[in-house]
């Protein structure tokens, strides 16, 4: 089992720097349905409690998602099956890294491992650690087309950005595009139902894009409830002329084919 704290995006102050060009293109776009806001939901970490409490709701509702698993997670290498089938289905598989490995400088870092530790990692040795992860997703699901969610929010590698030298290998990473109004990251822990639906309900106009990033789920670490989860789930799925929900990637490569 993986402990760790992400960094939460919260990136609403960088609204105002949007220009008044990019507020008129805004007035115009809409999603696939003439939604204004679309619901990225994603998981990270390949956890027990996303196969038994998540992938079963999102398909009673028929909600696409997208799940960040890390091939080292023992939960891969046991239920592989349920992966291939959960891509199978429409849910995206992402590129979370192989190892997860985080920064162990920064605050409550003190579960990073020594051989997990990202500022002993080298930018080319990052690179090669997400190609690998990219074959490995691809023998499971066939694709080869992949996203991106950066492990613990980290940006440097030895003290070295590196999203600079991995664009190439994604189609897009969460978080980091250029267009801050498909940028803005929440990742709750403990939120009830309520909490969650006012969030979204709550999002500034500006905005076209949420990605809400969870980890466990009734279960795990940095959990929400099962029911807190599925009053989401629900409040989405009754609310489907409002809020537009898609994996990350379909999303993405619409706004791609957009501009």
């Amino acid at each position: 089992m993986i402990f760790k704290i992400k960094t939460t995006f919260l990136l609403l102050a960088l609204l105002f720097s949007v220009s008044s060009n990019s507020h008129a293109k805004n007035n115009d776009f809409t999603w696939p349905k003439g939604n204004k806001l679309a619901v990225s939901l994603s998981y990270d970490d390949a956890l027990n409690s996303q196969l038994d409490n998540v992938i079963p709701e999102l398909d009673k509702y028929n909600l696409k998602a997208s799940f960040y698993v890390i091939p080292n997670s023992p939960v891969m290498n046991a239920r592989m099956g349920e992966w291939r089938a959960a891509a199978k289905n429409g849910h995206e598989l992402g590129n979370h890294s192989i190892y997860h490995p985080c920064s162990a400088s920064l605050p409550n870092r003190e579960w990073v491992q020594e051989h997990h530790d990202l500022d002993n990692y080298s930018a080319s040795q990052m690179v090669e650690e997400l190609t690998i992860a990219n074959t490995f997703l691809k023998a499971i699901d066939g694709k080869t087309e992949r996203t991106y969610t950066v492990p613990c929010g980290d940006l440097l590698v030895g003290g070295e950005e590196y999203l600079s030298k991995v664009n190439h290998l994604f189609t897009a990473i969460k978080g980091h595009g250029a267009d801050k109004r498909f940028s803005l990251i929440w990742d709750p822990t403990n939120s009830t139902g309520k909490e969650l639906i006012d969030y979204i309900k709550n999002i500034p106009a500006e905005i076209l894009l949420v990605n809400i990033i969870f980890h466990g789920v009734g279960g795990d670490y940095l959990s929400v409830s099962s029911e807190a989860h599925a009053a989401l789930l629900t409040f989405l799925a009754n609310n489907r002329d409002a809020y537009y929900v898609d994996s990350y990637i379909n999303l993405m490569k619409y706004v791609g084919n957009m501009e």
